[in-house]
């Protein structure tokens, strides 16, 4: 029945339950999931995190994420089991696009974003968006290329059409010019 505790803090139960926030509470949650051997019930994750936090509060954690599409779930008989729905890189992809989503200007977001990556950030999110449009028709088609987007100071400055690249920046279309 032992196994390890995640986020164990010390104090009596009630007092470790008020410390943490939601989002502790979620990513002790995750952590847990990401741990086990496989699905698990609500019961093994309120086990695993040191058995301080009352179940219904482990199922509305486990609700919660199951709502963000951070977890999956499947009935077992009476209960559920549940799986995480990514690894830790695909649920910090899911948060970024739930914030971009919530946002009313999505290009200004985009924009402002990009225009902030570092040289090797913006050359790694190049390679991914050709490897994307080589894989042919799908998703990716709503995406700009780099034949759209030639480097991340195009987008910073496409409300300013006059807009010179960053210093330091390397800018493709002076190549085309001599430069």
């Amino acid at each position: 029945m032992g196994g390890k505790a995640f986020g164990n803090f010390g104090g009596s139960g009630r007092e470790r339950a008020r410390r943490r926030g939601q989002g502790q509470l979620e990513a002790q949650v995750l952590a847990a999931l990401h741990h086990s051997p496989g699905p698990v019930t609500a019961a093994w994750v309120q086990e695993r995190l040191g058995g301080d936090l009352a179940y219904t509060t482990v199922m509305t954690i486990l609700s919660r994420l199951h709502a963000k599409q951070a977890v999956t779930r499947e009935r077992s008989g009476r209960a559920y089991v549940w799986t995480p729905a990514a690894d830790e890189a695909g649920l910090a992809a899911l948060r970024m696009r739930r914030v971009l989503d919530g946002e009313p200007d999505r290009d200004a977001v985009l924009t402002s974003f990009v225009s902030a990556l570092s040289a090797h950030d913006e050359q790694l999110l190049r390679t991914l968006l050709d490897r994307d449009a080589a894989d042919g028709p799908g998703p990716a088609e709503s995406l700009p290329t780099t034949d759209d987007l030639t480097t991340a100071d195009d987008l910073a400055g496409a409300e300013e059409p006059h807009a010179a690249p960053a210093p330091g920046r390397h800018h493709p279309s002076a190549e085309a010019r001599g430069g």
